[in-house]
């Protein structure tokens, strides 16, 4: 009997030589494999681990998207459950993606790990992997931007009791250790990762960053949909205010959690939690902590206002007839001695949520600028051959997510097939170059 795959259909031969190949099995991996096989290119898809493993393993047991459902839309897979407007938890994201593989059986081979790529002397690249050499004419990094966890150095230099986990390792209240927590960062994950263990009745001390906030709903409507009805999702980056400086940015806090609804630090802070300002480090056995809490939260406040107001504009210019509602008003403020010290002695775990860092180092090609982001146009990089693709604003908002990955592979798969066609790369040099001249951003 042969040897099947972690979604049931039989494993792919290693081959020596293949047309493409496609590094991770992630939804970006399988949008290129489902592209490229509609435009009948052989290729390979090589998966470190097995195919959704990331959703499974390191997301924690209440995760849920932040989207609604409906804008889960990989090619040929449209979300098909019956609740569009809701929010699929981490279990049926894996069975979502995992279905998505068993519809069209791509090439996967799962378990075989990159180790490196390098020009091949011919012409072409050399994939060393975990099962052996293998060389390609195009190669599809779809391996994402979130590499490798990031947790300041001094952090050993914390108690030795303390249990330390990053988000990614963080699983569930009661697999901490009893006693107070500290989670650093309110980005997506340290927002719902402090709120999962507030609902738990553990005592939470916050390190506030500056991650920008929105509503879960306004004027009758999910915002998500709202943005999506103005184009934002659709917007190249280089149209973007900010440039491609937009993909430094950090996503704004909210919840899909129990239907959906605001994620509110202030309320949490009304509640008992303790909030801080950005954690700076460790002095002796105290935790410091910068005195920007409030600026912070009235930052996250005014994002959220400059959103609902972009809403009220386009509600009055398309004659939308959609109820009024009260904005928001803050529910607690911090005073005058808000603290900007912790006791470590006091906490029992640290819950690090300060993102991710990229790592390329494997891959042996002039294909990145100075500070290790690939140089590309909407995914197709400086190296003939070499494209990445399910990078954060790639292209567009949605270009790392499910609703807008399947349209960077579309794009990325029309480009493959011209290239093994022979067709010249025009204009692209120069839009690579004005695209290495441009401010370099890192993941994190």
């Amino acid at each position: 009997m042969s040897e099947r795959t972690s979604w049931g259909t039989a494993r792919v031969p290693f081959p020596a030589s293949v047309p493409v190949a496609v590094v991770g099995g992630g939804q970006a991996g399988l949008s290129m494999s489902w592209h490229l096989r509609r435009r009948g290119i052989e290729h390979v898809v090589l998966e470190r681990d097995t195919v959704a493993h990331e959703w499974s393993d390191a997301r924690w047991d209440t995760f849920c998207l932040v989207t609604p459902n409906w804008q889960c839309r990989l090619p040929g897979w449209p979300y098909r459950g019956d609740d569009p407007d809701g929010f699929m938890v981490r279990d049926e994201i894996v069975a979502y993606v995992r279905g998505y593989a068993a519809s069209f059986d791509p090439p996967v081979l799962e378990s075989t790990a990159v180790e490196r790529l390098d020009a091949a002397p011919g012409g072409g690249f050399t994939l060393t992997t975990t099962a052996g050499p293998l060389t390609a004419e195009h190669v599809v990094l779809a391996t994402g931007g979130y590499h490798r966890p990031v947790v300041p150095g001094w952090a050993s230099q914390l108690p030795g009791h303390v249990v330390q986990v990053h988000s990614a390792q963080y699983r569930s209240p009661d697999r901490l250790p009893d006693g107070e927590v500290l989670v650093v960062g309110t980005g997506q994950s340290g927002a719902q990762i402090a709120e999962d263990l507030h609902l738990a009745g553990r005592r939470v001390h916050l390190a506030v960053g500056r991650a920008p906030r929105v509503a879960r709903s306004y004027r009758g409507r999910d915002v998500v949909a709202w943005l999506s009805d103005m184009g934002h999702y659709d917007m190249p980056v280089t149209e973007h205010r900010d440039g491609e400086a937009a993909r430094l940015g950090t996503n704004h806090y909210v919840t899909g959690r129990d239907g959906g609804r605001d994620i509110d630090l202030r309320a949490f802070a009304r509640d008992g939690m303790r909030l801080y300002g950005v954690l700076q480090g460790l002095a002796g056995a105290t935790l410091t902590f910068a005195d920007d809490l409030a600026a912070n939260l009235d930052s996250a406040d005014r994002v959220n206002q400059d959103v609902l107001d972009a809403v009220d504009r386009f509600i009055a210019a398309e004659g939308v007839d959609a109820p009024e509602e009260a904005r928001y008003t803050p529910v607690w403020v911090p005073g005058p001695d808000a603290p900007t010290t912790l006791d470590a002695s006091r906490i029992a775990a640290v819950v690090w949520c300060i993102g991710f860092t990229s790592d390329w180092s494997w891959v042996r090609l002039p294909a990145f600028d100075g500070r290790g982001y690939p140089t590309h146009v909407r995914g197709v990089t400086s190296v003939p051959g070499l494209s990445v693709l399910g990078l954060p604003w790639l292209h567009t908002w949605g270009s790392g997510r499910f609703s807008g990955v399947g349209r960077d592979a579309g794009h990325l798969a029309d480009h493959v097939a011209a290239r093994l066609a022979g067709a010249p790369r025009a204009g692209l040099d120069r839009e690579l170059a004005l695209a290495a001249a441009g401010p370099a951003p890192t993941v994190g």
